[in-house]
């Protein structure tokens, strides 16, 4: 009787890591940005249909990179718990720190099962405040990890090149056309010689507090696009 081959639980978790990364940077990168009203997420999508950057709940925000089946998936399940517990407690309890702890859970779940591959997909979830001090941004990774973003903050795609950039030129307290603008900016570092990203394969999406609003998403029209990159 043959006997089965032995692979340390360490190289599962290895092998299992290096599937899920290398599916994650095929795609293009997204950027999160703090601006002086709120917070905007800037991804390279020309689908008009396919989005990578949308809505959880009324100051709360999320986007994606990696398969679209899969975090499309995480996304509704987190507007279906935002809901639930907004309507059975208060919406001032639907926080981006709760969704944030029960998407590192489903991820690490599944990351650690052997029944199943891993998510190929890195989340951002931001949630805006009533001051930018209070302002929230979390990164959520394939394994279930999670980290706060302070200030920007990149995934997918050629994140190197991407952050040293953001790194470089970021400064607090920009205005709305300057963030896109930086963002835009960084998402062209990809490529050498950088690249210029046209305004109809930009998603930007923004949380808001200027909007009088409750909800405080609102998605940029590519016109609004082309005036943030013109200004």
């Amino acid at each position: 009787m043959t006997q089965p081959f032995y692979v340390s639980p360490e190289q599962i978790m290895k092998d299992r890591a290096d599937f899920a990364r290398k599916g994650i940077s095929r795609g293009r990168s997204v950027v999160v940005v703090q601006y002086a009203d709120g917070i905007v997420f800037v991804a390279e999508n020309p689908s008009q249909a396919l989005h990578k950057v949308g809505e959880i709940y009324d100051r709360i925000g999320f986007a994606a990179v990696g398969r679209y089946n899969e975090f499309e998936n995480l996304r509704i399940a987190g507007v279906r718990l935002a809901d639930l517990r907004g309507y059975s407690y208060d919406r001032r309890d639907v926080t981006a720190r709760a969704l944030a702890n029960a998407y590192a859970q489903t991820l690490g779940t599944i990351f650690s099962s052997a029944g199943e591959k891993p998510y190929e997909v890195e989340l951002f979830v931001g949630e805006v405040a009533d001051d930018p001090a209070h302002d929230q941004i979390y990164r959520l990774t394939y394994d279930g990890s999670a980290a706060d973003v302070d200030g920007f903050g990149v995934m997918g795609g050629q994140i190197e090149q991407v952050e040293a950039y953001l790194t470089e030129h970021y400064t607090a307290g920009l205005d709305l056309a300057a963030a896109v603008q930086l963002a835009v900016t960084a998402l062209g570092q990809d490529s050498d010689p950088a690249r210029t990203v046209p305004a109809a394969s930009l998603e930007v999406g923004i949380l808001s507090r200027a909007r009088s609003q409750p909800r405080k998403f609102k998605r940029l029209l590519d016109a609004e696009v082309e005036a943030a990159l013109g200004a």
